[in-house]
């Protein structure tokens, strides 16, 4: 990457040497566009199947419990174990092309954000459209789906948009994203879990219910091996993009009974809080991601390390994990931190490399 700062190569650097540490912890109809760098899905997917052969049958089971011994902390988004391989190929090919997007694709970003916050749906959805067609407008697959969410004729003027020989909707980002957001809020209603979504937004629900008989499950990674080959592509892909816009995974990478797992074991976590409700009361909660290190925030913002310590146990060993941890400061000093986590940050890069 010609034009990447010595920053950037630094964050680059030290995420390289804490993403196994991640890995570790982290237990639609018929469109054949992408813009990532693959050249087969079929044989890449293929690939990556050979690898959760051998990954443990329980998936999230006995790793989002609370641990204060090992700093497991269910408030991480989890990936399941088996997209791990995909999503370090994924991100080898594709990172730099990424971080550009989230630059020039704020625009259709933001607008995807409020239509989906109308609708009700998470807005990490919208990452869907990064595999759908790289937010590329006038984005035609060869089976004929179109638009920014690659929508098929058929489908498209059953959502409400008008497609014929002069006007085509789909190519309107606002429209089609509304009737994208009707797709899947319906489909989410039908199959109740965000990973099936998006392989019905592939393949279609009746292939998806065809699949759901035949593998006896409602569980994506159970299931995947009787869906087409692209669809179970697609469904990584999407898993693989959210990690590298993120930093994690989330609710829609996780399937509904990892999301049940993980919702009890934050509740166990919360239940263990050793604050009294006079410090909760006078201090504040954010989410950060990045290399922040304590040493570095408590510097910088003024407040003793041990007082810190005992605000955010395990922080340093939660932070290295690589995903998103939650930071809590008094207020003053919180506002301290939003000021200058920019030169914090530098500096806690600065101490991983030493």
């Amino acid at each position: 990457m010609k034009n990447v700062t010595y920053l950037t190569k630094l964050r680059r650097f030290v995420k390289s040497l804490a993403v196994s540490f991640v890995f570790l912890m982290l237990g639609v109809a018929g469109s054949s566009f992408t813009g990532f760098s693959s050249n087969n899905v079929t044989e890449e997917v293929k690939k990556t199947e050979k690898d959760s052969a051998s990954t443990d049958k329980n998936g999230f089971k006995g790793l989002l419990s609370p641990s204060t011994d090992d700093g497991v902390n269910p408030n991480l988004a989890l990936i399941n174990p088996r997209a791990i391989k995909f999503i370090e190929k994924f991100e080898s090919l594709n990172a730099e092309r990424l971080d550009k997007m989230k630059v020039w694709g704020k625009p259709y970003f933001d607008i995807f954000d409020g239509i989906f916050a109308q609708y009700g749906l998470p807005k990490e959805l919208k990452y869907l459209a990064v595999v759908e067609s790289s937010l590329k407008q006038t984005a035609r697959s060869p089976v004929g789906a179109g638009g920014p969410w690659q929508i098929m004729p058929t489908e498209a003027r059953r959502l409400g948009l008008t497609v014929n020989g002069k006007v085509d909707e789909r190519n309107n980002y606002y429209k089609s994203t509304k009737a994208a957001a009707k797709f899947m809020k319906d489909l989410y209603g039908s199959f109740h879990d965000w990973l099936l979504v998006i392989a019905a937004y592939n393949c279609g629900p009746g292939r998806l219910r065809q699949a759901i008989r035949k593998s006896g499950s409602k569980n994506f990674w159970v299931l995947q091996n009787y869906l087409p080959a692209e669809t179970r592509g697609h469904v990584k892909n999407f898993i693989a993009t959210h990690y590298v816009f993120e930093g994690s995974g989330g609710i829609t990478t996780m399937t509904a009974s990892e999301i049940d797992n993980y919702n009890v074991s934050v509740a166990a976590l919360n239940a263990k809080s050793n604050l009294t409700d006079e410090e909760l009361n006078k201090t504040m909660s954010v989410t950060i991601s990045g290399k922040y290190k304590s040493a570095a925030i408590a510097e910088n913002v003024g407040i003793d390390l041990s007082a810190f310590n005992h605000l955010n146990p395990n922080f340093d060993k939660l932070m290295a994990k690589g995903s998103k941890q939650s930071l809590r400061l008094p207020v003053e000093k919180m506002i301290l931190f939003d000021r200058k986590k920019q030169v914090i940050l530098n500096e806690s890069v600065k101490m991983m490399i030493k």
